[in-house]
């Protein structure tokens, strides 16, 4: 039982996004205990992951480390982050670890800080697909050897279990490896002895910071206040408001079920929350409830597949325009006719695509005979095969025919207008996520590995 409130600052959505120093301010005069962000996800495809790379520029990231390093050492408060550069494999700790080392030193001071590493070992993974613990998510098959090869980092996201353990040794700054974003902000509730249910509902609610208010661009951060009846959020921003609806809507965020949420160990069920304004600007949640299960870990791991080329044409032809898939269909017939006849290639070892931005690149879907014409249309070339050379070769060949299609063959041909000269964009390798499996474990801490780094030791040595 807690004797006094919980109080976390979730200072931003994701570590580099913009932390702001009034809204740290704020929430260190509530008597918050302790700092707590994401900094990653898979949002934004494997690359970051497969290539050990940081989507966020490295003077965001800095910007925002300083910001929350100085702090929570004022208020001598722990900082926690979760899922570090981006992807959360080894490279993206260590990148994150290093800024976080230049900080101390230009600051002055002395943290001791946890590095969680949740990259897996191949052969480990293989042991353990061999002995039937991991199973696919949909719509994934089940896994074999050839794709955990294939795959250039593979990550598990962890639950809070690291995260409790790193706080038990006393460290002032956890930087983790691939984490769910919950456990990064729910951690530190659960270690001082919060309720489960309350404790995961709110770092649901507050994962992506300012998202859960009402005005989601009024402000960055939010506020966690967990007891053990349940918890309040409230904006950092002090001209922000959270609201029932906006507290409640972000269940539907990333989740397949607005009402339970799958996480290691166990699963959040929000069937019988009650959301309440508690004042102008806070909602109280109660109702929360967690319910274990056996502990399971995502494993997500990415590699390299073919390469790809790209062209851009802008078309504003009254006539195409209004007959838009057609001059679609045509054009990709010929294109791939063009590749066959003059470099040979069969049908499985290479693949164009035409992405026509103002229709229905997005969605790829054909639209209503009755829609109206667009004003103009982008239309992106891709061209895929198994070497860059081949990609490029490929955009070659189809230059003139994409510049210059009509809507019908038997017309004069058209010019159209193309974004850059050379027209051909060389844009390398398709990164893949090649796992989307999870795999069971006894214990929490057996697939993850904990390294220290005492500063104040450092120096004394």
């Amino acid at each position: 039982m807690l004797e006094k409130p919980i109080k976390i600052i979730v200072p931003v959505g994701s570590l580099g996004a913009g932390v702001r120093e009034e809204e740290l301010a704020y929430g260190l005069s509530k008597g918050a205990t302790v700092i707590a962000t994401d900094a990653g996800s898979t949002d934004s495809g494997a690359a970051y992951l497969a290539l050990g790379v940081s989507k966020n520029n490295r003077g965001s990231v800095k910007r925002d480390l300083t910001l929350l390093m100085k702090a929570a050492y004022g208020a001598q408060i722990p900082l926690i982050v979760g899922t570090s550069g981006q992807a959360g494999g080894d490279k993206n700790v260590n990148w994150t670890r290093d800024i976080a080392l230049e900080v101390a030193g230009e600051l002055g001071i002395k943290p001791r800080i946890a590095l969680l590493y949740s990259e897996q070992d191949k052969a480990v993974l293989k042991a353990k697909n061999a002995d039937g613990k991991i199973t696919p998510l949909p719509p994934s098959g089940a896994l074999d050897d050839s794709a955990i090869d294939a795959c250039e980092h593979i990550v598990a996201a962890m639950g809070v279990e690291p995260y409790i353990a790193a706080l038990e040794d006393g460290v002032d700054i956890i930087l983790g490896g691939r984490t769910t974003d919950t456990a990064v902000i729910s951690c530190f509730a659960l270690w001082k002895g919060a309720p489960w249910g309350p404790s995961w509902h709110a770092a649901k609610v507050a994962e992506c910071g300012a998202q859960c208010s009402d005005y989601p661009t009024n402000g960055s951060g939010v506020l966690l206040h967990i007891d053990n009846e349940g918890f309040e959020v409230e904006p950092l921003s002090t001209t922000n408001r959270c609201s029932p609806h906006s507290v409640s809507a972000h269940m539907l965020y990333e989740t397949s079920n607005p009402y339970q949420l799958t996480e290691p160990g166990g699963v959040l069920d929000v069937t019988n929350a009650v959301y309440t304004q508690a004042d102008e600007r806070t909602v109280r949640v109660t109702g929360s409830v967690w319910n274990k299960k056996p502990y399971t870990m995502k494993l997500e791991g990415a590699g390299i597949g073919r390469y790809q080329t790209i062209m851009l044409i802008g078309v504003q032809d009254p006539k195409i325009l209004s007959r838009v898939d057609e001059f679609h269909d045509n054009m990709l017939e010929v294109l791939n006719e063009r590749v066959k006849k003059t470099m040979g290639l069969k049908d499985d070892e290479f693949h164009i695509s035409l992405r026509m931005y103002g229709w229905n690149a997005v969605s790829g879907e054909k639209l209503p005979a009755d829609t109206p014409p667009p004003r103009e249309i982008g239309v992106l070339f891709v061209a895929t095969a198994e070497t860059q050379e081949i990609a490029s070769q490929m955009a070659k060949a189809c230059n003139p025919y994409f510049f210059h299609f009509p809507l019908n063959l038997d017309e004069e041909l058209p010019s159209h207008g193309f974004a850059f000269s050379p027209a051909d964009i060389d844009r390398g390798p398709v990164y893949e996520f090649l796992l989307n499996h999870v795999i069971a474990t006894e214990n929490p801490m057996e697939l993850l590995r904990t390294n220290f780094i005492d500063l104040k030791k450092e120096e004394a040595a």
